[in-house]
């Protein structure tokens, strides 16, 4: 199946007779993961927009979405809870600032606060 010229994503758009045009499309570019010494997170607690429930937001992460997810379910699966990671953000649900602080550094991340 050729990617570069899949039909949905040229909904909406005019046709060519060119025979040689080639379809464009905004592809997002991904990331490259910084090394984890490089990393510059930052673990704070919420509780706006929660639900009134207590997390821990770890910001600044700088990478690919697989590399973020593999850090949020390594982080999880270490304090034993839920949460999710989107668009350069940990959330962990309840209040583990300083384990995950501590498991962090740990791991390699050096400028962690």
């Amino acid at each position: 199946m050729n990617n570069g010229n899949d039909w949905k994503k040229r909904l909406g758009m005019v046709y060519s007779t060119n025979p040689d045009f080639q379809f464009e499309t905004e592809q997002e570019e991904e990331r490259e993961t910084l090394p984890k010494q490089q990393q510059k997170l930052r673990v704070s607690i919420e509780k706006k927009n929660r639900g009134g429930k207590t997390a821990t937001v770890i910001k600044g992460f700088v990478g690919c979405e697989e590399d973020l997810k593999a850090l949020g379910k390594m982080l999880k699966t270490k304090c034993g809870v839920g949460g999710s990671a989107k668009e350069g953000e940990l959330i962990i649900q309840g209040e583990f600032k300083q384990k995950i602080i501590d498991i962090l550094i740990k791991e390699g991340y050096t400028q962690t606060k």
